[in-house]
């Protein structure tokens, strides 16, 4: 991959990585909850299965299963109740700083938001129809054709590399905003406040996801 072609993937993945969505409201929700440090084991989970599931597109092994209106329609209904809950049980919550009762984000819990997250398969999709140029064609079993497959591999594990990291950094950040605000706002009525905020912005982007 070339520096402009990587400039320009970096310039693709930045708006969509740092604006408001529902992997960044949930960790920015965990940070004023719980910390950064507590809510590291859901973002490594999270950004995992990010990586498994790029790979997975840019080679093909999903292509069947994204192209399926139907199971598009079912991880619109699921990823959007799922945040539903999470909406739920902030808009319950006390303060931002947890109770003893209360258990941060766990690992399991970041995979599934990105198992359910339909934005996310959307991104994936429409970066490597721009940043994937397509195999040449050839026989099986043509050299070059084995050499031209060889590095479209390459290609989606660089691609899978810097997504994966970008979104790490950028859910990092939305995290750290989340910790900050807490301890801005450590007062329980501002707290209470600022944990509702998160559960409407949640809900929110659950209703969005319906609208996909």
């Amino acid at each position: 991959m070339t520096i402009e072609t990587m400039f320009a993937l970096l310039l693709f993945l930045f708006p969509l990585a740092y604006s408001p969505g529902p992997g960044n409201l949930f960790f920015a929700a965990n940070g004023a909850r719980f910390g950064f440090r507590a809510t590291l084991p859901a973002t490594l989970g999270y950004h995992i299965a990010t990586a498994m599931v790029t790979l997975m597109i840019g080679s093909g092994l999903l292509a069947a299963l994204i192209s399926s209106p139907a199971v598009f329609q079912l991880l619109k209904w699921a990823g959007a109740g799922y945040m539903l809950w999470i909406a739920w049980g902030l808009w319950r919550a006390g303060g931002l700083r947890a109770s003893v009762e209360a258990r941060p984000a766990r690992f399991r819990d970041g995979a599934v938001l990105l198992l359910l997250n339909p934005k996310a398969y959307v991104i994936i999709a429409v970066m490597f129809s721009q940043f994937l140029p397509p195999g040449d064609a050839g026989a099986a079993g043509n050299p070059e054709t084995i050499n031209a497959a060889t590095g479209d591999l390459a290609r989606v594990a660089v691609i899978t590399l810097v997504f994966t990291l970008n979104n790490l950094l950028a859910f990092s950040i939305w995290t750290l905003v989340g910790d900050g605000l807490a301890r801005q706002f450590a007062r329980e009525p501002l707290a209470r406040q600022m944990n509702r905020s998160f559960a409407l912005l949640l809900a929110a982007v659950a209703a969005w996801m319906l609208l996909i």
